[in-house]
């Protein structure tokens, strides 16, 4: 692995930059969880990223999802297909592991937003990554109903921890829907670990930004709803916060959400 490409959250849980996109391993003794899987092309840098931990592909329990587009969920079904590996999300995501559906930009998006900064290289090196291969995962599954948080009588999560998966590193799933309908962060609540996901980023190759941000719009199945996920997140009990894109975010969750929200476009 190259330098920085992986960096230590707590004992036993590290961040992987894979290239304009993170996975998360969390490890308990030889039992790993990984947390996304980057693009397809990324494949051989998973596989080196456990290997650098002392770790085989045979250690992983579970792939553990926040979400179902490609530079997520890229080595996902290979794992599943060669060694059995269950592949995990939120139930409202699942059928989108599965392809039932896809809720992910068009290239029509993207040609439209090609004039602005980054948007085209960041186009280009997705294609390369294999950002158009079919990724679905046909054999994916939701994690147990019973380890998601109460709801309001709306129908939205109250902002409270649910309760730990039974998988290496004990993550507590967090719904964070928005950026697709099934969307799920993860709070490691010992460490006060936050794997957001793509609910809550820290830079992306199409954003100027650094530090807490929402990704540009046209990322997100439903702009509105993700910036009411942040709601939910700056709840939390996180100094740690562990993004899909950008480097690892160190200081109170409450105040990166809330910078995220001042930045949003209106």
């Amino acid at each position: 692995m190259r330098d920085g490409a992986l960096v230590r959250l707590a004992a036993g849980a590290h961040l992987v930059h894979g290239g304009d996109t993170n996975w998360v391993i969390l490890a308990d003794g030889d039992a790993v969880t990984l947390v996304d899987t980057g693009y397809p092309g990324h494949h051989a840098r998973l596989l080196a990223s456990l290997a650098a931990l002392g770790h085989t592909p045979e250690a992983v329990t579970a792939v553990l999802v926040t979400h179902a587009h490609s530079d997520h969920i890229g080595s996902a079904a290979a794992l599943h297909r060669r060694y059995g590996t269950p592949v995990l999300g939120h139930p409202a995501e699942v059928p989108h592991l599965r392809r039932a559906f896809t809720h992910q930009v068009t290239p029509g998006q993207v040609l439209r937003a090609a004039w602005r900064p980054g948007v085209a290289p960041w186009a280009v090196r997705a294609l390369r990554s294999g950002g158009t291969r079919d990724v679905r995962v046909t054999g994916a599954g939701a994690f147990p109903v019973a380890a998601l948080p109460d709801r309001t009588p709306e129908g939205a999560p109250d902002g409270s921890p649910g309760a730990p998966l039974d998988l290496p590193g004990g993550p507590v799933p967090v719904p964070t829907p928005g950026h697709t309908d099934g969307h799920c962060a993860y709070l490691l609540p010992g460490p006060g670990v936050l794997l957001s996901g793509d609910a809550l980023v820290t830079g992306h190759p199409t954003s100027r930004l650094r530090g807490p941000q929402l990704l540009p719009g046209m990322f997100h199945r439903d702009r509105s709803r993700a910036l009411a996920s942040l709601a939910v997140l700056e709840r939390l009990p996180a100094d740690v916060l562990a993004p899909g894109h950008g480097p690892v975010h160190r200081g109170p969750l409450d105040r990166a959400a809330a910078l995220a929200r001042g930045r949003a476009p209106r």
